[in-house]
């Protein structure tokens, strides 16, 4: 009995295959987008890193190419601006926020 619970257990094991959760596949609607870049404003407004990360996220929803020709940027460095290391200019993150179609506002605090 116990060697068919354990072929059992293996054979469910050998099954099970993970994939990487990538947020900009559940990025669909302009909406979504600026949601999701607003709770991380809203959650983690010193976490540029994050911010930075969620741009990147939103853009590859919509996808890089066209959101680099957008901001009048190469895709290879919207890649590098955007990346986990990139530290982009707020010029930068201007433009690719108008190319995303997403706007900043200011609110007391």
């Amino acid at each position: 009995m116990a060697k068919a619970v354990s072929k059992a257990k293996a054979a469910a094991t050998a099954r099970t295959k993970t994939v990487a959760y990538d947020v900009a596949e559940q990025l669909r609607t302009p909406e979504e987008m600026a949601a999701y870049l607003d709770a991380w404003l809203e959650e983690a407004p010193d976490d540029v890193a994050g911010i930075t990360r969620a741009l990147g996220d939103i853009a590859r929803a919509k996808g890089m190419s066209q959101v680099a020709r957008d901001a009048g940027l190469s895709r290879e460095s919207l890649y590098k601006a955007l990346s986990e290391n990139g530290n982009p200019s707020f010029g930068t993150v201007l433009k690719v926020a108008r190319a995303l179609g997403v706007k900043f506002h200011a609110q007391p605090a």
